[in-house]
């Protein structure tokens, strides 16, 4: 993806977390920046299928370890998104031994914490992990999991309010899998924020990626816009929705911006190569500071940003507003 251009930020905090080059501490090394050079780890890596957002946090996370000089050899497994998937692949990581687990989507940490009792594991791509149940609090997570959530505190909040000033008195179309908790999640805080504007909702649910396209289509009759949530399973089908989108002139607003990627028009969204490298920089910590997961917060997206992608906007009969190009960081494919 390239920016164009660059106006107003959406932004929340700046935690940036300092990397150090301490060593591990234990009897075999001086505790120096030499030792954490030349100790080599083997990092288990999981995600529940591969589309551009979970690759881009991957990308990120291992960005992260080697701007930290640590060595890392990566065992990485694809659910190809069956969730029964991720069970073998954790399964398989225990009894390989590894270091660390880097569980890249709700479903993966679900099935990591519940196959180990002694190997720490980082997360992101996660919404919600205190209702998934990976961690008791944002701030007290366990002895053995912690990570960085995908969903930033104002980022529903804001795209609601950008509906309703450009789309006023729509029907927000929403196609989900009932069976990712983060996905409800999400779906739930909408119908929130929607009470009180002249906004409405309708809806379709999915299990598999083979449901989205006639989900989709049914949503169209229905739906004055489109808004997607960051579901895997959807997401995995995108491209059948970016059709459907042009083909009926609906405006498709996504959750994450690699979305625009693929055709839609604009995203109150995170950087997920971002949201993997601030969880790359915990595993930092915890490989070459000895630092248990119980010491590392759960941390948030350190910011928002509109993305509008202009060419999807003609291809959904959206009228260009002149407003968008100060408002929004405007997109243009490669």
């Amino acid at each position: 993806m390239m920016l164009k251009k660059w106006g107003i930020g959406i932004t929340a905090s700046t935690v940036i977390l300092a990397l150090t080059a301490c060593g591990n501490g234990n009897e075999e090394g001086t505790g120096g920046a030499e030792d954490t050079e030349e100790a080599s780890f083997t990092i288990g890596a999981t995600q529940i299928l591969e589309h551009p957002s979970l690759d881009a946090a991957y990308k990120g996370f291992q960005d992260a370890l080697e701007d930290a000089g640590i060595n890392v050899d990566y065992s990485f497994q694809s659910a190809q998104g069956d969730p029964n998937n991720t069970s073998t692949i954790a399964t398989n990581f225990v009894s390989d031994g590894v270091d660390l687990i880097f569980a890249n989507s709700t479903p993966s940490a679900i099935s990591a914490l519940q196959a180990t009792q002694d190997i720490p594991i980082v997360f992101t791509s996660v919404t919600d992990p205190v209702e998934a149940g990976l961690v008791a609090a944002l701030d007290e997570p366990g002895e053995l999991i912690t990570g960085v959530r995908d969903l930033h505190p104002e980022a529903i909040s804001d795209t609601i309010a950008f509906i309703e000033e450009n789309f006023p008195n729509s029907t927000i179309g929403l196609v989900y899998n009932a069976g990712e908790s983060n996905s409800v999640v999400q779906i739930d805080a909408i119908k929130g924020e929607v009470e009180g504007t002249s906004l409405s909702t309708t809806e379709r649910t999915v299990a598999t990626s083979a449901d989205v396209q006639s989900a989709a289509t049914a949503l169209a009759d229905d739906a004055d816009l489109i808004y997607l949530v960051t579901d895997n399973t959807v997401i995995s089908a995108l491209e059948s929705i970016v059709g459907i989108a042009n083909d009926r002139d609906l405006p498709l607003i996504a959750s994450d911006p690699e979305s625009l990627d693929s055709g839609a028009f604009a995203a109150f969204g995170v950087d997920f190569h971002t949201l993997g490298y601030q969880a790359g920089e915990m595993a930092v910590e915890i490989l070459s500071e000895d630092k248990s997961p119980s010491e590392l917060p759960v941390q948030s997206p350190a910011e928002i940003n509109l993305v509008i992608n202009r060419e999807a906007a003609e291809a959904q009969g959206i009228e260009w507003k002149d407003e968008w190009e100060d408002a929004a960081n405007t997109y243009e494919s490669n």
